[in-house]
């Protein structure tokens, strides 16, 4: 597995301090981008939180899950949270060190109370420390949020004081690009009020064995609750290893009500992924959960297709133009700024998602602009399948005839790919396996690239596949 050594640097350690007014929370940022380009320690926010207990909880809840993993637990992960500013609102992102659990807790204008939220993306210091003063935080403490630096940190310090290097995995840059895509296709399924929320979430079992459960849970809209099933019902919601949902927990007792978002499944369906948020006063919790325990987002192959077209390459970057950080993306504004139909504005979202630079948010069906503050272009480069596929178009083993191709491996095994109703399949073990479940498998791809006539590189030279014969 690919991985390299992220370098996180801060002024100071983030800390929570007393105060005449109440207690001060300062979270110091790394660089990061912004409007104006890449700076150092960028501030976002000044000012009070509205649900000072509320909004720890859920700040520890994004640090539990980016301090942890859900399967393997014996190797260590610790990876600081990305806040984003989003001119209304914070955003406090983080995923899971096995690569299957991304948290997010939004902080809505409803929870600020001050100076007007900055715009931009980057790492915040959520240390050991700060983590135990913030579970702390009494219910009547006046609680001042500073993201970034204060002027007085500025003009004093010289220089970044605390240094961090953390492993960065490419799958973990994959799968955080693949929870946004897989949660684009998810609807709200069931919505329970806090007293029903509490009974469901306490009763999950807490952990086991290596991590992982035995076998996928589905749960059912129950008039104001969930019941289990034991298998994949019309309504239903698959709960892949409930013990994943553990981070909830910190803010159970602040909940308003727990909604849950997932896929349209029908009987005998396959394990999916889901989307449980906790809604808390001026905040939204979100919890997205890869299909296993044991399989994170990187594998799941919904970026593919977008990484494989030429076409979305150019109409990503003209729509990363028109971003603007927004809150919520407007699709129908990019296309009428943009000259792009709707469903090319989709496709150039969903590749621009793979480099990080948008996320999706399930409460409101909306992408938002973010910038990861990693080298996220590692995961097209480093994607194992999009270079298997690229290696077949350039090694000419394509050939086309009608809605069938033919692809011959490596070893010199042939593979029958058909189109149905726009949909490839293949004679591969790969499909055999998954039918689709995972994306395209690499023969599939290769075909689609030849049918789109994408550019490609034998010997490192640009070249045009015509698509029409091998």
């Amino acid at each position: 597995m690919t991985r390299s050594l992220q370098a996180v640097a801060y002024r100071r350690p983030s800390v929570l301090e007393s105060a005449a007014d109440g207690q001060r929370l300062g979270l110091e940022t790394s660089r990061g981008a912004t409007p104006s380009g890449v700076r150092d320690h960028p501030q976002f926010f000044a000012g009070f939180l509205s649900t000072p207990q509320a909004a720890a909880a859920g700040l520890l809840a994004v640090a539990d899950v980016a301090a942890a993993r859900y399967y393997q637990r014996q190797l260590r992960a610790s990876l600081d949270p990305v806040v984003t500013g989003n001119g209304d609102r914070l955003r406090f992102e983080s995923f899971s060190g096995c690569g299957g659990v991304y948290a997010r807790l939004d902080v809505l204008e409803a929870g600020l109370d001050g100076d007007a939220v900055g715009h931009g993306t980057t790492n915040v210091d959520v240390n050991n420390p700060l983590r135990e003063a913030l579970s702390r935080i009494g219910s009547a403490d006046p609680l001042h949020l500073r993201v970034g630096p204060d002027e007085l940190a500025v003009t004093t310090l010289d220089g970044p004081v605390v240094e961090k290097k953390v492993p960065l995995p490419d799958r973990w840059l994959r799968g955080f690009a693949e929870a946004q895509v897989v949660a684009a296709g998810f609807d709200l399924r069931a919505e329970l009020p806090a007293a029903e929320a509490v009974r469901f979430l306490r009763a999950l079992p807490r952990g086991g064995g290596r991590g992982a459960s035995a076998g996928a849970r589905w749960v059912v809209p129950a008039g104001r609750g969930l019941r289990p099933s034991t298998r994949a019902v019309p309504g239903a919601v698959c709960l892949p290893g409930p013990e994943r949902l553990i981070a909830l927990q910190r803010v159970l007792r602040h909940a308003t009500s727990l909604r849950v978002y997932g896929p349209g499944v029908g009987g005998g369906a396959a394990p999916t992924a889901a989307a449980w948020e906790a809604v808390l006063p001026g905040m939204r919790l979100t919890l997205t959960l890869s299909p296993d325990a044991s399989r994170g987002f990187s594998g799941e192959g919904g970026v593919l297709d977008a990484l494989a077209t030429d076409e979305a390459a150019e109409d990503a970057e003209l729509i990363a133009v028109l971003l603007a950080w927004e809150p919520r993306v407007d699709v129908g504004g990019l296309a009428a700024g943009s000259g792009l139909s709707a469903e090319r504005v989709r496709a150039a979202l969903v590749r621009l998602g793979t480099s990080g630079r948008v996320g999706y948010d399930v409460a409101e069906a909306a992408y938002f602009h973010r910038e990861l503050p990693y080298d996220a272009e590692r995961v097209e480069r480093h994607n194992p399948r999009l270079r298997s596929a690229r290696a077949l178009v350039a090694a000419g083993a394509v050939a086309l005839d009608g809605a069938v191709a033919t692809v011959t491996a490596d070893d010199g095994h042939l593979h029958r790919v058909r189109e149905q109703a726009g949909v490839l399949s293949c004679s591969c073990l790969w499909w055999a396996k998954y039918r689709g479940g995972r994306g395209p498998c690499k023969h599939a791809l290769a075909v689609r690239m030849v049918r789109r006539g994408v550019t490609v590189t034998r010997a490192g030279q640009p070249e045009r596949v015509d698509g029409g014969a091998r």
